[in-house]
């Protein structure tokens, strides 16, 4: 995540963007990523008014996510505004120090930034309202025991990013990003 001026979500570009989950609610401003929402799940997000419907919007938005889910970038390069409140950041922060085809545990969250295990329902509720999803890999955690669980964007989707991350897993001392 890179620090960036808050900027209010009242007047984001926003487009639809076709993806093996389905389109994909994008919407940022001058090429700063702001939300990322899936079609369906609990926590499917809708424009908001004042939004404004821009289908070049976020191009290299659209470009990362494509190489993304053709299994050529493991790790997003973009500049990134998720609004939270400073829990929440920290939790996001340390989701994005998940290596690409691997899973921690939602204790493993807590632990990471410096919270008991007993932290780990509030890492939870954070991980939930991440507004980047994908880019900011909340996919990632799982339950202590190994299962999937909640994911705003549907265990289906869930388990297809996994699943497509571990198909294409990095060998060891390969270098991460754009094409391998």
């Amino acid at each position: 995540m890179r620090d960036n001026p808050v900027m209010s979500d009242e007047e984001l570009r926003y487009t639809s963007h076709d993806s093996p989950v389905g389109p994909l609610l994008i919407a940022g401003r001058d090429g700063v990523l702001h939300v990322v929402s899936f079609p369906n799940g609990h926590k499917k997000r809708a424009p908001k008014p004042g939004w404004v419907r821009d289908d070049g919007a976020l191009p290299e938005v659209r470009r990362q996510l494509d190489a993304y889910f053709a299994g050529e970038l493991m790790q997003f390069d973009l500049p990134l505004a998720p609004r939270g409140s400073p829990f929440q950041l920290a939790v996001w922060r340390a989701l994005e120090g998940i290596a690409y085809g691997e899973t921690v545990s939602y204790g493993e969250i807590a632990r990471r930034i410096g919270e008991p295990l007993s932290a780990s329902r509030a890492v939870g509720a954070a991980n939930g309202d991440n507004p980047i999803p994908i880019v900011i890999p909340c996919h990632r955690v799982i339950g202590a025991d190994g299962s999937l669980t909640g994911f705003g964007g549907g265990l289906a989707a869930k388990e297809f990013l996994l699943t497509l991350e571990r198909r294409v897993r990095p060998l060891p001392g390969q270098q991460l990003g754009l094409f391998g």
